[in-house]
């Protein structure tokens, strides 16, 4: 008998405390055959990151397992006022395509911003979003989104501060920075991983010297074709 990548879970609504299904994938389906380098995954199978958000077919709040678990009565009103007013009764519980993926990502994003939520569940929505279009080949709106992504990862290290442990989030910043074209600024942020004597996370460390080995040889080029057309490289 082959084992379905799918099962289903309960979740209870934070807002309106329905009872719902939800899919999950299997942890065994989970490995990435390929990863980019800031951690967007392909899979064989069904892809984890499309089930992600748990959507409530009776009120429409979505949210992910990191989201607050619950919500005062002024972020309930601010919810409803906003987005729940206009839901139209859908079930996401089921498989999901690409496409509905996007709208769950979408419908989280903005129920997030509704009621306030920090701005580490923003820029992994968004970043998230970003990836999703990344998968159809929009280019367009993939670095629009790691633009929003990138501010609201900056926002969240000036906040919350990092200690030596969060490697990873100085590393991100670095790596979109570097896919977005802020060249000076990803050179600034994967330096602060490899000097910093205090951050530990090896494997970071070096990603951040091999980003920043990229991003040499990536400058060099457009100098390069930038001379090439005639015009001063700066």
């Amino acid at each position: 008998m082959t084992m379905e990548p799918l099962y289903k879970i309960n979740v209870t609504c934070i807002n309106c405390e329905h009872s719902f299904e939800t899919s999950r994938v299997r942890p065994s389906f989970k490995k990435a055959i390929l990863s980019d380098t800031d951690f967007c995954g392909y899979y064989k199978n069904e892809n984890p990151d499309y089930y992600v958000v748990r959507v409530c077919p009776e009120c429409g709040f979505a949210s992910t397992e990191n989201s607050a678990a619950s919500l005062t009565e002024v972020q309930k009103s601010a919810f409803v006022k906003q987005i729940g007013n206009r839901w139209i009764e859908r079930d996401f519980g089921g498989q999901r395509s690409l496409e509905d993926a996007l709208e769950t990502y979408k419908l989280a994003l903005l129920c997030a911003q509704s009621t306030g939520e920090k701005d580490r569940i923003l820029a992994s929505l968004l970043h998230h979003i970003a990836w999703l279009y990344r998968y159809q080949g929009n280019q367009e709106q993939e670095q629009r989104f790691l633009t929003y992504s990138l501010d609201a990862y900056v926002r969240c290290y000036e906040l919350e501060g990092t200690t030596g442990s969060d490697a990873r989030l100085l590393y991100l910043i670095g790596e979109i920075n570097r896919r977005v074209g802020r060249y000076s600024e990803a050179v600034q942020w994967f330096s602060r991983v490899v000097q910093d004597k205090k951050i530990m996370d090896s494997a970071m460390i070096r990603a951040s010297r091999e980003q920043w080995a990229l991003l040499r040889e990536q400058m060099e080029a457009e100098k390069l074709s930038t001379s090439s057309d005639g015009h001063a490289a700066p």
